[in-house]
Parts: structure tokens; sequence; C-alpha cells
């Protein structure tokens, strides 16, 4: 809104020239979506509770997690609620919401929104833990896939692929452009949502990765910086910056409530909403890969749960004493907090090493 507003306000006065600038929105972006989580967090924590949207945190698979998760028990959950709310309002005030890539992102935001708000109902209000099986949860995680690879793949050069560390065109997907939109969206989603299993481990380590793809977003949507970097330069691009920093203080101001030990958790609702968006993101600017390094925590995660899995069809036999990863390091000994701070940290390291890809072609 207060984009428009500059174009029809800026020959009263100058000043309103400010809210043109990408740099400036995007900071405003941050700094509003956090204020919007913890003033009406509060709130809507209040509201869950009353509405007995209190997490299930029985661990059945694995009696010895009770234990661990003792004091979790009635804490709300669905708390994504407010992460989503959060980010749609912070974009219509300061965002281009006619921007191509502002629209797929903030559709997707909502669509994965509504899957995991199904999810959570299920398995919070109609207390069956099993919620959505997993195949329909990948249904609709293909069909977004589906949709935003498509509507991405009809862009001029949009199928070739930008390879870390090298230097110019490499592979051209061709048709399988829109498959490969599918796995990114989906393995994104399911990867956050596998890592939302400790107080403000995902909300956490999605703030890294948030702040990342903020500035691969405003280095790719700028042409001179673009050509400089010998990065791919994506028109329009630039503005998921005010995207990435929305997500950003969204859940820097979830976190205030999520930390240990959390007074809400944010639900399917959030985690699947959080990973498809930032799958979103990544394939706008061309910088798909990077997923891998930027979001080494989440890969790390999911990959666990995968060789668990693998392992124990093929061999009879677990590599971990329970998947995902966080779970494993709980049972050998770890406290809680120690295993969530470390995350955190890994997490800034490959948002370092993320960005100093883009000096290394």
């Amino acid at each position: 809104m207060f984009y428009y507003l500059a174009h029809s306000l800026r020959d009263l006065f100058f000043g309103f020239n400010v809210f043109r600038y990408i740099s400036f929105r995007s900071i405003a972006a941050a700094i509003c979506a956090f204020l919007v989580c913890v003033i009406f967090g509060p709130a809507v924590i209040k509201r869950l509770t009353k509405f007995n949207c209190l997490e299930n945190v029985d661990n059945a698979h694995c009696p010895q997690l009770n234990a661990f998760h003792e004091g979790k028990k009635n804490t709300p959950g669905m708390g994504g609620i407010l992460i989503v709310s959060s980010i749609l309002i912070t974009n219509l005030l300061w965002s281009d919401i006619f921007n191509k890539y502002i629209i797929l992102c903030l559709l997707s935001l909502v669509y994965l929104g509504i899957v995991g708000f199904i999810d959570d109902y299920i398995k919070i209000i109609k207390r069956d833990k099993n919620g959505l099986s997993g195949r329909v949860k990948l249904a609709f995680q293909i069909v977004l896939g589906l949709g935003v690879g498509l509507a991405l793949f009809i862009e001029p050069g949009r199928t070739v692929m930008d390879v870390p560390l090298l230097k110019g065109p490499i592979l051209d997907l061709g048709v399988f452009y829109v498959l490969f939109a599918i796995l990114v969206i989906s393995g994104t989603s399911n990867a956050v949502n596998i890592a939302d299993g400790l107080d403000g481990l995902a909300a956490g380590s999605m703030i890294m990765v948030a702040a990342a793809y903020g500035i691969l977003s405003y280095v790719t949507g700028h042409a001179r910086i673009s050509e400089y970097l010998l990065i791919p330069f994506v028109p329009g691009a630039g503005e998921l910056t005010v995207f990435c920093s929305s997500v950003f203080g969204a859940v820097l101001g979830f976190l205030w409530f999520n930390c240990y030990p959390a007074a809400v958790f944010m639900g399917d609702v959030g985690s699947l909403s959080l990973g498809g968006a930032l799958g979103v993101v990544a394939l706008s600017i061309k910088k798909e890969l990077l997923l891998v390094i930027v979001g080494g925590i989440f890969v790390v995660e999911i990959v666990s749960v995968i060789l668990q899995v693998a392992s124990f069809k093929l061999r009879g036999k677990r590599l971990f004493k329970v998947a995902p990863l966080h779970h494993h390091l709980q049972m050998i000994g770890w406290k809680e907090p120690k295993i969530i701070t470390r995350f955190w940290i890994v997490s800034i390291m490959l948002a370092l090493l993320t960005l100093l890809t883009l000096k290394l072609r």
C-alpha cells in the first residue's frame, strides 16, 4: 500500500519517495512484522488456549521422549496462524503486491497454511494424532509445486540452472524444470515441518535462512550488482527482499513466545507454509541449490529421517535411537537448550557460508 501511495503523494512532499526504495521498505517490513507478532501474540495464545488448541506431545513410538517433553503438555499449538497473518499484513503494507513473485509467495504461504491448519485441526481439535496422511500432504505440495513451476517456466531463460561456484549457464532443465520445482517446494516444506520438534529450533533456524535469502533476493534483482557478482539478473526479484524481511520479522516476533520454554508452538500451519514459501523464493531468484547450504539444518533433519527409515527397512536396524536428529541428540543426553542453541549457531555459520559463495565464481 505504501509503495503505491508514494507515487501519488511524492508531488506533495518529496519525502514520500522513500517508500519506493526496497532497502527502506525491507527494514520497515521486518520491524512491522515483529511488532505485529509481539503485540498480538499474547491475545492469540490466549485464544488458542481458550479453544483448547493444545498440542498432543505423546510419543507412542518412543515413550522415553515423553519424559523429556512432560513440561510441554497443555502448550497451545497452531501458533503459525500468528506468523502467516503477520507476513500477510506486512506485505500488504510494504511490498509491491502486484509483483509476480510476491503474489506467488503469498499465495503459496496461504495455501500451505490452510493445509497445515487442517492437519493441526484434525490432530489437536479432533484429537486424531495422525492428522492428514503423509500422502495427502504431499499431494497438496505437488499441486502447489506444479502451479509455481508452470508460472515460472514461461519466463525466458528460467530453466537454466545457476550453479554455485561456477560461472555461466551449466545445465538447462527444459521441461523437467516443473518437476524440479515440485521437488524443491515439497522438500523445503517437509524439511521445516520435520525440524519443528523442539522449542524455537525451526523458528531460530528459519530466521537465518530468511535473512540470507533476503540478501540474495536483493542482489539478484539489482542489475549492476548481479552483473558484478556474475549471477543471473531476475527483473522484479528484488521485491522479494521485502517478503523475506517480513518472514524474518514475523518469525523473530514469534520466537519471542516460542523460545525455550515455549509458550506456543507454530504447528504445521506455520512450518509447512514457511518451508513452502522458502522454496518459492529460492525458485524465483534461481538460487535453489543454495538451499542445501543455507538450509543445512533442515536438510540434515529430513535426511536423518530418510536414512532411519531406509536402514530399518533394508537392514532391520536403526541408525539413530530415534529420528529426526534433534530427538536422537536428546536420547544420548544432550539437553534441549543446548541442542537448540547449537543448531542456531550452525544456521548462522551456514548463512554466512551461503553469502560467501556470491564472491566465489
